[in-house]
């Protein structure tokens, strides 16, 4: 990484085998309550190259709100303003560092949302209203740059939804007064004036974030690292992008959705999932040439090295669940844009590095589709080995091999069977019988048989999370599908994080053949 594709059959994948590893930003060790973008993100990625590890890949980085889920942002453009590194501040003049000390009795081994969020967004306020006054010369010129380059696009309306989130007590845009539901030009121009300081605000934190972004990235690039990057497929009807541009989405005038999004019962729920979020109008957006879909893949292309879409299967068709629904389960398929969205991607863009996120219900439409376009998918080995004649060697070498993600539980408590686990006792017996078939290993061991699993197939990108190099059990898993409490709040410890560790894991990428 960086790829450097070949041919159009080996892209986007590298050429030569590597491995990597998942795990989220806020999962970084950091003394601040919860991990960043700054100091803690390129530590880590020092600490990947100590472990052979040539690619980090990561949930989506924007602005999250209630529930704390990166799959449902404020913005696909925004940055989330809790990554934002504060060492870097403190070393640009705007903080201090005795400032920080009310983050430093915030929990190291999760991250504790309540406690965090008001805090930190008191110091990156502070750091904001400072910034005329202290920042130099080559700093302030940056932001001029940032805001012409990006306040037509996105940012100036994100700015302003996050004003106006605040000052209704950061109620959905569809609960506003009406004239800022439907963006009455003479309200605007008001609130623009008025709250002019604010607005200024958020955009010098979105300033902070692409800063810090752009030195990380540019750190990993060095280190040669790639970047692997998520995207959900929808977007979230409480966002600045379904505000500002309700014109892409299937919702009327006063922001309520006629049909959201979801996936049918599946392996994680019997009830399916339903996600909430508004489906497009793809014949709006069809019209409109795919605009505002190329606009969100090259600003992705900007920051990634590979871009993993969520749910790749909506491009084909996609579950529709008539808005007021409980649960996911009376829903129905429709088509969705297929051929025609990727065709003016690669017209406006050429090849975007995109794998596809291609589990649950796969048709032979949906591989077809993702094949013509030579997207790469997904093998999760949890799932796979579930199926006795599952052989590992027959796995497509353009493809992306996982032991688990962030939606799994970790393999050990997969192995052991989790308190709340679907399955019955003898589909349990049956998984550990398989694994166990497929690693060679034991049950003592499993995360170790299955990693070595993943690093020894034929895919030439080998992902496995951060939790099962350490063998962790279900405490430490990251998300359980339809739920919304006690996610995406781990953390890595960085005691476990040491030499010791990193060189063991440097062992085993070099025993696969992907050092």
């Amino acid at each position: 990484m960086p790829v450097q594709p070949q041919d159009a059959a080996s892209y986007p994948l590298p050429c030569q085998p590597l491995a990597g590893v998942g795990l989220h930003f806020s999962s970084l060790p950091s003394p601040y309550g919860i991990g960043d973008i700054g100091d803690a993100a390129r530590s880590f990625i020092d600490g990947l190259v100590e472990m052979n590890i040539r690619v980090w890949q990561f949930l989506p980085t924007g602005p999250t709100a209630y529930g704390d889920s990166p799959y449902q942002p404020l913005s696909v453009f925004a940055g989330n303003e809790n990554l934002i590194g504060l060492e870097p501040l403190v070393r640009a003049g705007l903080l201090a560092d005795v400032e920080l000390e009310p983050l430093l009795t915030l929990p190291r081994d999760s991250v504790d949302y309540g406690a965090l969020i008001p805090r930190k967004r008191q110091l990156l306020d502070l750091a904001a209203s400072r910034f005329e006054a202290r920042a130099d010369d080559t700093m302030k010129a940056a932001f001029t740059d940032f805001v012409e380059r990006f306040d037509e696009a996105w940012l100036a309306d994100y700015a302003v939804y996050r004003v106006l989130k605040s000052l209704f007590e950061e109620r959905p845009w569809p609960e506003w007064p009406a004239m800022y539901v439907r963006r009455d030009s003479a309200a605007m121009a008001r609130i623009r004036q008025r709250e002019a300081t604010a607005i200024r605000r958020y955009k010098l934190l979105q300033f902070f974030f692409a800063q810090q972004w752009r030195r990380l990235k540019a750190h990993a690039s060095e280190q040669e690292v790639g970047l692997f990057g998520d995207m959900p497929i929808y977007i979230a009807l409480d966002s600045a992008d379904a505000w500002a541009h309700p014109e892409i989405l299937c919702i009327d005038e006063n922001g309520t959705p006629s049909h959201v999004a979801g996936v049918p019962p599946d392996y994680f729920s019997d009830d399916g999932q339903l996600w909430g979020n508004p489906l497009y109008d793809w014949a709006q957006q069809a019209a409109n040439g795919y605009g505002w879909w190329i606009d969100r893949v090259a600003h992705a292309v900007q920051q990634f090295d590979l871009i993993r879409i969520d749910h790749f299967r909506g491009f084909e068709a996609y579950w529709s669940v008539p808005f007021g629904e409980t649960t996911a389960r009376n829903g129905c398929w429709e088509p969705g844009p297929g051929d025609d969205l990727f065709l003016a991607l690669h017209s406006a863009l050429g090849p975007v590095p995109i794998v596809a996120e291609d589990l649950g219900v796969i048709t032979p439409a949906v591989d077809a589709l993702r094949h013509r376009f030579h997207i790469p998918g997904m093998v999760v080995l949890q799932f796979a080995v579930d199926d006795p004649e599952f052989d590992p060697d027959t796995i497509d070498p353009h493809s992306v091999c996982y032991s688990g993600t962030h939606d799994n539980d970790t393999t050990v408590g997969w192995f052991q069977g989790a308190q709340k686990d679907t399955r019955t006792l003898e589909a349990l017996l049956a998984t550990r019988e398989n694994a166990l078939r497929v690693t060679g290993g034991s049950a003592q061991s499993i995360h170790l048989g299955m990693v070595s699993l993943a690093f020894n197939t034929p895919a030439r990108l080998a992902i496995v999370p951060m939790q099962d190099l350490l063998g962790l059990g279900s405490a430490a898993r990251f998300n359980t599908p339809g739920t919304t409490i006690n996610n995406w709040r781990w953390r890595l410890p960085a005691e476990l994080f040491n030499d010791e560790f990193r060189c063991a894991v440097a062992q085993r990428v070099s025993a696969a053949g992907r050092s």
